[in-house]
């Protein structure tokens, strides 16, 4: 039983590489007018009132009644966007005390005391000498717990419930393709936050790209050969609970017809996963006091990242760089570039089973990590703390997944 489902998984993966690969080969053409027309279909003040409507529900921290309303909330928006055939997840959530202790000693696995080369402590970032250095890093930045951290008394209130352990779900939706419904893109972004904040960045900023999206792809005039699934991922904040649930269930029912000869396919082949997380804020590293600049940098730009170390890696690498080459073509304001780091997000899952990429806006585990973003997991992760040079960051990466998505798909205009 074990071995055929080896070889279902191993047919599975020839088949999407090698589809993957062919859809590559070619340059993205900066005169598909269809594509074009598609990507300027993108509006700033609806991605801004998207992500805004989102907020409503504080940090969304899985496991309580704001999380749930959230949930439905994206659901009820998929739908009246056209992406009827939204579908949820169900998974448990019920985690095994954390050994604190353990866990900061394997924070370090070179220093048993926990120290740097030069005796500081080690933070969440790391931390240079001083607390803080000129090398890029601020002081140690973990997660906001303390509920009087946010000054705002309405927010305060909003996140207060204590997520508890228990069922789980997540939702999503599908554009089925007209010639190859049984071949599909998923597009990914986490639903979920925490800190007492809004969580407007870490993922609102993503989630309101892949609403948008399903907007644009939905709409009654587009037609694409290959099906496209938008998904939310819920517990990425507590290990990417929700995707690692998503790839558990259905990785085994990809491109089965149900019923034989329906021409209907719950689960399409996997072709590409790119997930959004993190998408407002590339305001350079840190200064020599640990502060960072409140503005956007000149220089800022979408970093779409393929880990190297997967079992997909070189097919993972063209994707992203068949994205960066459409970024150069369609998008505005901010170019993008490519790395071969990608880590801690949902599109890590999928990436040994299928070519995965994920775009934000800084290094993961470079900058994200060493403090490049004040913000992360903060109280003052807040929709009003980013301005519309933030925002542009976010609706360049759309546009960037839209038109490299749009080709891949073969979308079209039939009106």
């Amino acid at each position: 039983m074990r071995t055929n489902v080896f070889l279902l998984i191993a047919s599975l993966l020839l088949v999407a590489t090698s589809s993957v690969t062919m859809a590559q080969s070619q340059q993205p053409d900066p005169d598909y007018e269809d594509v074009r027309t598609l990507v300027d279909r993108l509006d700033l003040t609806q991605y801004k009132t998207t992500l805004k409507g989102l907020t409503q529900f504080g940090d969304r921290r899985q496991g309580t009644e704001r999380n749930r309303q959230a949930i439905d909330w994206i659901e009820a928006q998929l739908q009246s966007v056209g992406c009827t055939t939204t579908e949820r997840i169900d998974y448990i959530h019920d985690p095994a005390p954390r050994n604190r202790s353990s866990r900061r000693r394997s924070q370090n696995p070179l220093n048993v005391d926990g120290s740097t080369a030069t005796g500081k402590q080690i933070g969440r970032n790391g931390s240079g000498p001083g607390g803080s250095s000129i090398f890029g890093y601020r002081g140690a930045t973990g997660v906001n717990t303390d509920p009087m951290n946010q000054p705002d008394e309405h927010l305060r209130e909003l996140n207060r419930e204590p997520a508890t352990n228990g069922p789980r779900q997540e939702v999503y939706c599908t554009k089925i393709g007209t010639t190859n419904p049984g071949e599909m893109y998923i597009i990914g972004a986490h639903m979920d936050g925490h800190g007492w904040g809004e969580a407007a960045n870490d993922d609102g900023s993503g989630t309101a790209i892949v609403l948008e999206l399903a907007r644009i792809f939905n709409s009654p005039d587009i037609q694409t050969e290959r099906s496209i699934r938008f998904a939310l991922w819920n517990n990425e904040e507590t290990g990417l609970n929700g995707s690692r649930a998503y790839v558990e269930q259905r990785v085994g029912l990809q491109g089965q017809e149900v019923p034989p000869g329906s021409g209907n396919y719950p689960e399409p082949r996997w072709l590409g996963m790119v997930q959004h997380d993190m998408m407002l804020f590339d305001h350079g590293a840190p200064r020599a006091d640990g502060t960072v600049s409140p503005d956007q940098r000149p220089e800022a730009d979408i970093n779409i990242e393929f880990q190297s170390t997967a079992e997909l890696a070189p097919e993972a690498r063209a994707l992203a760089f068949f994205f960066k080459a459409t970024n150069d073509a369609y998008a505005t304001d901010y170019p993008a570039t490519v790395g071969p780091h990608m880590t801690n997000t949902d599109s890590t899952p999928f990436m040994d089973l299928v070519p995965a990429i994920s775009l934000r806006e800084n290094e993961r585990g470079a900058h994200i990590g060493a403090g490049w973003d004040p913000h992360w997991h903060q109280p003052t992760d807040v929709f009003d703390t980013f301005t519309d040079d933030d925002f542009r960051l976010g609706l360049a990466s759309a546009q960037t997944t839209l038109g490299a998505i749009a080709q891949l798909v073969k979308a079209t205009i039939t009106q």
